[in-house]
């Protein structure tokens, strides 16, 4: 049998209700409940484990998911739970990152659709180009970007420890991908000089310093938590920068009354459903890669066994190596 996720143990479908019901309708209540029975019947049936990312809409998020979080998160639960069978409800970096790290598990992802802007921005020739033209540079690459990009770096980051990362390479210059944002936050907070590929994260990228500024004009007290993938303009009017996780804790741990969520808006809603005392006034910003993930296409994918993910082995070798480098800061 998976292991639940004991911080949020499996609900009882009218406990899922309760969670969900401000964010959707009962008609497609109707629709869902059916479909996340099958698919609890099923990953049972098939001992398989389903993780999803913070970004997956509620009915995935309280209804079917065994463990929850970011993608480095997730990864690392796959791997220290010795998970045989795995079915990420996410985008396919996200995936290959935990057949990286756990290459004996079976990986299912339930789209092949289900990509990445900021992953599909750069390209492992792209790696090595700007090795070449900085080649005294450390390479840093965000974990979210594909396996042979991965392999082609010196370590991984994350979101929440890209500052950390960067300087404990022992270089003065750093090429730092994909993310232009990320690295202009990690910039102001270290003394080597980073190297920037221009890529980015389409949806933190749409929020702009007008809409910061005219949330805090209609609400005075609100608290606005800003991902560090949105514009240096957005992070500077900020009241917290943080990853996924950290956005999310920050909410648990201080409970302000009014917050915007300034990252993918989906999140808003899990975030809602554990935390009632706060209102989330919300700027709306949805990832079209992690709706391509579907009640329906997760029920498919359990009964037959689709997508399955592979990563080529002297491919996944090098990746963990830069992954493990980031795990031992």
């Amino acid at each position: 049998m998976p292991v639940q996720n004991h911080d949020v143990p499996e609900l009882a479908l009218d406990q899922v209700w309760d969670k969900i019901c401000h964010f959707v309708t009962e008609p497609e209540w109707e629709i869902f409940h059916p479909i996340i029975s099958q698919i609890r019947r099923l990953k049972n049936e098939t001992n398989t484990v389903i993780l999803a990312h913070n970004y997956q809409p509620v009915e995935i998020f309280w209804g079917v998911a065994d463990y929850t979080g970011d993608s480095l998160q997730l990864a690392q639960i796959a791997a220290e739970q010795h998970l045989p069978n795995v079915l990420m409800a996410g985008v396919s970096f996200m995936a290959e990152t935990v057949k990286i790290i756990s290459p004996t598990t079976r990986v299912l992802l339930p789209s092949l659709d289900a990509g990445c802007s900021l992953a599909e921005s750069i390209t492992a020739q792209d790696v090595r180009d700007m090795r070449l033209e900085h080649p005294n540079a450390k390479v840093v690459t965000y974990v979210n970007t594909s396996a042979e990009v991965k392999a082609e770096s010196d370590i991984c980051c994350t979101s929440s420890n890209a500052v950390d990362v960067v300087n404990s390479c022992d270089s003065d210059e750093i090429i730092f991908i994909p993310d232009r944002h990320l690295a202009s936050y990690v910039q102001e907070l270290t003394d080597k000089k980073i190297h920037v590929w221009q890529g980015q994260c389409d949806v933190h990228d749409v929020f702009d310093v007008q809409t910061m500024n005219e949330l805090r004009w209609l609400h005075p007290d609100i608290q606005i938590l800003v991902h560090p993938e949105c514009k240096k303009e957005v992070q500077n009017a900020a009241d917290f920068i943080g990853s996924t996780s950290a956005l999310a804790n920050y909410i648990r741990t201080n409970k302000p009354e009014r917050v915007a969520l300034i990252t993918e808006c989906t999140m808003s809603a899990n975030v809602a459903a554990e935390c009632p005392e706060t209102q989330f006034i919300q700027p709306c910003s949805l990832c079209p890669h992690m709706r391509r993930i579907s009640l329906h296409k997760i029920l498919r994918s359990l009964q037959n066994g689709q997508h399955e993910v592979t990563v080529a082995p002297e491919v996944a070798v090098r990746a963990k190596a830069a992954i493990d480098a980031m795990l031992r800061v």
